[in-house]
């Protein structure tokens, strides 16, 4: 995976750029993002319920916060100092 996908899905949602997310939606390899991502803005487009669309937003803010800290944990300290 690529931690640069979480890094973008969150930049695009807090700036709420959602052509930009759905674009990141169908070029993630991350299936789990996709979906998250997919279910944010059908709730966003689709929902009147406003309490659908927070609970989607959080599901995909949480799954962000644990990839981005999973990534981290799992690399190597070479392989964070090589990216600099």
């Amino acid at each position: 995976m690529n931690k640069v996908d979480y890094d973008r899905a969150l930049y695009y949602t807090h700036r709420s750029e959602w052509d930009n997310l759905l674009i990141l939606m169908v070029r993630t390899k991350d299936d789990l993002l996709s979906k998250r991502i997919e279910h944010f803005l059908h709730a966003y487009h689709y929902s009147k319920d406003y309490t659908v669309v927070e609970r989607n937003l959080y599901t995909l803010l949480r799954y962000i916060e644990h990839a981005n800290f999973t990534y981290s944990v799992e690399q190597p300290l070479e392989e964070t100092f090589a990216e600099m």
